[in-house]
């Protein structure tokens, strides 16, 4: 079955109040819950699962002060996978400094109320870490949300179910992704030079891939001086020309780096 897609579009999603930061790729995804009651009548009623989506991002821009809802994708009981951040997208909600590990998809349970995911969640789940796979360049990983961060996330039921090794219900298992290197951004074709200030995601997905490399860089979209003495920094690292340019042989050579 291919995936069952819900766009932002759909589902009435508040545009995101800045730029995300990119990633390339994930060593996995975690799986969360909601942490409070549930209604069990969104098994049998989508819009209510439309609805929930929408307060979560609420709550999340709102009450949280985040620029988005915080996961990559959510898993609703009609097998149905609502795009959140979506893949290439740093998540907000794996906790401070755990996010570039790990994408982060919500499956719609909670502590009360529904509280045991239904085979549609659970397969919904499992569709959104093929997609984030494909097209987000997720690792082999599939974790709960508490390993790694002190939280009751993502609950009993679901935390057993990835200890087994989240299978698809019936009995079968996702296949690991291919062996070999896992993605790599895209040479976006043109140098990242400064000055003048450059923008762009090109400038966004490079500085997040040096953050993630552990050089001491922010994340903002922006290359200018700080930038260019990063670039120059990691091509003295690789034995590379030091211009402070980004170009093809500086790109792919972060982008192949292992992190």
């Amino acid at each position: 079955m291919a995936i069952d897609l819900v766009s932002r579009a759909a589902w009435g999603a508040r545009p995101p109040r800045g730029s995300y930061s990119s990633l390339a790729s994930t060593r996995g995804v975690k799986v969360h819950y909601t942490g409070g009651r549930v209604d069990p009548g969104i098994v049998g009623d989508h819009a209510k699962c439309v609805a929930m989506v929408k307060s979560i991002q609420n709550f999340h821009m709102d009450g949280n002060g985040w620029l988005d809802i915080g996961y990559s994708m959510v898993a609703c009981p009609h097998r149905k996978v609502f795009v959140g951040r979506g893949p290439g997208h740093l998540p907000a909600a794996n906790g401070p400094g755990l996010n570039s590990g790990h994408y982060a998809v919500l499956g719609l349970v909670g502590n009360a109320g529904l509280v045991q995911p239904t085979d549609g969640i659970l397969h919904a789940i499992l569709d959104a870490v093929e997609y984030l796979r494909t097209k987000g360049g997720a690792g082999k990983e599939i974790k709960g949300h508490h390993d790694g961060y002190s939280t009751d996330c993502p609950g009993d039921a679901l935390y057993a179910w990835v200890k087994k090794g989240a299978p698809r219900p019936g009995g079968t298992s996702l296949p690991d992704p291919p062996p070999g290197p896992q993605p790599t951004q895209k040479w976006p074709g043109r140098l990242l030079k400064y000055p003048p200030v450059m923008h762009g995601d090109d400038v966004r997905a490079w500085q997040s891939r040096m953050k993630t490399l552990g050089y001491d860089i922010t994340v903002d979209g922006a290359y200018g001086p700080d930038s260019q003495e990063v670039c120059r920094r990691f091509q003295k690292d690789k034995h590379l020309d030091v211009d402070g340019i980004v170009g093809r042989q500086t790109w792919d050579a972060a982008f192949a780096a292992k992190s």
